[in-house]
């Protein structure tokens, strides 16, 4: 049997405040098509509602901030809100212009008052951050609840992990399992693994083994990494889903790709054994290696590597520093 983890908020992940908001280095003021923003330093929901945006969110698109800026100064002028937060962006990732984080801040607060829940969640981070707001929590939480109230996804996760811990508000899990579940609704793959994790140990709702795996199954197609491999640790013990070994397996496989020390250790045991693809001491091994490096040891494979050829050892030992070294290049 394959154990599964407990939930602890570090699984579930810390408050975004190196969100899209206020993540992206500054870069030099310029009107030609730029780099692509970072993935993680880009709006989840950026595209404006009101279509009299969309010249300024076009340009944006594009990398021509400083158009994006002239367009959506013309249209803040008249009182729009989602323009007024595009600017914001701009400002805070220093995009066109230079960084001034009391300037975006100004301006998601303008936003933010005129109703949009893009500017909310952003200007929430600020305060947490401390970032062109003196630091205030419990204005980042005031401002958090109005967002996810306005169905904000990344507010209602956020806001569901300060409930889930505790610390900065009572704890309260019914209240965290709602934000979570209404952040799942809206498709939050973070949101369906924590709602899944809830579910599994019946805090905050009742018990319920399989909505727990309907929830992770869910999260773990949409790529969550920690879904995948707590969905394939089911699979493999049929714990909440039909028992399937060979899905498992593979599973394992792209998790451990991925990076997962937990996955990589799995699919070390899987190898080891031969169940649910063939037996490899040789991948067996260097994914052993690859999860001990990752902090993830196992004395059952030390003991089997031990035992192992020294030509096995040594192949397998070549294939995991080669996998590390190119992880290490491609995440440093």
């Amino acid at each position: 049997m394959m154990a599964a983890r407990r939930l602890t908020a570090a699984a579930l992940g810390v408050l975004a405040v190196t969100a899209w908001a206020i993540a992206a280095p500054a870069q030099p003021a310029q009107n030609e098509p730029a780099k692509k923003v970072n993935d993680a330093a880009t709006p989840a929901n950026p595209e404006p509602s009101n279509p009299k945006v969309d010249l300024a969110y076009g340009a944006f698109q594009r990398g021509y901030y400083l158009t994006a800026l002239k367009e959506a100064t013309e249209r803040a002028e008249k009182n729009d809100p989602q323009a007024m937060t595009l600017i914001a962006v701009l400002y805070a990732q220093g995009l066109g212009v230079g960084r001034d984080d009391v300037k975006a801040a100004h301006w998601y607060t303008l936003a933010a008052k005129r109703g949009d829940p893009d500017a909310m969640f952003a200007l929430a981070m600020l305060y947490f951050a401390g970032r062109g707001v003196k630091r205030d929590e419990k204005e980042g939480i005031k401002l958090l609840e109005q967002a996810a109230n306005l169905n904000h996804p990344l507010a209602q996760y956020d806001l569901g992990l300060i409930y889930l811990r505790g610390k900065q508000v009572l704890q309260d899990l019914k209240r965290a399992a709602e934000l979570f579940a209404a952040a799942a609704k809206s498709g939050s793959a973070a949101a369906q693994y924590a709602l899944a994790t809830l579910y599994r140990e019946g805090r905050g709702v009742p018990k319920d083994q399989k909505k727990a795996m309907q929830l992770m199954g869910k999260a773990s197609v949409a790529g969550n990494l920690d879904a995948m491999t707590e969905y394939a640790i089911a699979q493999f013990n049929g714990d909440g889903v039909p028992k399937n070994e060979p899905a498992a397996a593979e599973l394992f496989l792209r998790a451990a790709r991925r990076g997962s020390a937990v996955a990589q250790d799995r699919l070390a045991r899987i190898l080891m054994a031969g169940r649910g693809m063939a037996a490899n001491p040789t991948q067996a091994i260097k994914w052993h290696l690859i999860a001990k490096a990752g902090g993830d040891n196992d004395p059952e494979l030390d003991v089997f590597a031990a035992k192992q050829p020294q030509e096995v050892r040594d192949a397998a030992k070549a294939a995991a520093k080669k996998w590390l070294s190119t992880a290490t290049a491609l995440h440093p």
